[in-house]
């Protein structure tokens, strides 16, 4: 991956897991962080498919978590600490990856998508937690899996991230 979604992907899956907490201990944490690392890559590459586009993200700027913590109540106890990190989250990517998270058959179509990127196009196959979650995967990311829970987030661009995979019709069937 480029170096320049790094920060974006890093702080887009801990904002996720801030989100979207795991439950179980420090390997129910891993197991999480794991997931939610796996789905914002996939989205920021999916997002930024091209080094141009990667590069753009990084003069603009990913725009924060503002949003995402409004709806999501994730902002609830955030000190002022908080707020560096916050501003490398991309809305976007946070969306997709919530959409990919909910959704393993979409999950399964965005990581074949990837294939057709500029990226790394020889390591779709190391997404296996996001596109076949076991039983302890499953666990430990309940919150961060659950549709429902997931909804607000990855309704805000559900419809890019299908129109991306070329499933936009879905939409209107």
């Amino acid at each position: 991956m480029f170096a320049d979604l790094s920060p974006i992907v890093a702080a887009t899956a801990h904002w996720l897991t801030r989100a979207f907490p795991a439950s179980g201990g420090a390997l129910a944490d891993a197991l999480c962080e794991a997931q939610a690392r796996q789905a914002a890559t996939v989205a920021a590459r999916l997002c930024c498919p091209t080094a141009a586009d990667a590069a753009l993200l990084g003069l603009a700027g990913p725009g924060g978590s503002g949003r995402l913590d409004r709806i999501s109540g994730a902002d609830a106890g955030a000190s002022p600490d908080d707020h560096a990190w916050r501003t490398w989250v991309d809305e976007v990517v946070a969306s997709w990856a919530a959409c990919l998270l909910g959704d393993v058959d979409l999950a399964a179509a965005a990581v074949a998508a990837l294939a057709q990127d500029e990226h790394e196009p020889d390591t779709p196959t190391g997404f296996g937690r996001l596109v076949a979650p076991d039983d302890r995967d499953r666990a430990a990311a309940a919150l961060l899996r659950h549709p429902d829970l997931l909804a607000p987030v990855a309704d805000l661009h559900r419809a890019g991230l299908l129109e991306r995979l070329g499933r936009g019709r879905a939409l209107v069937a």
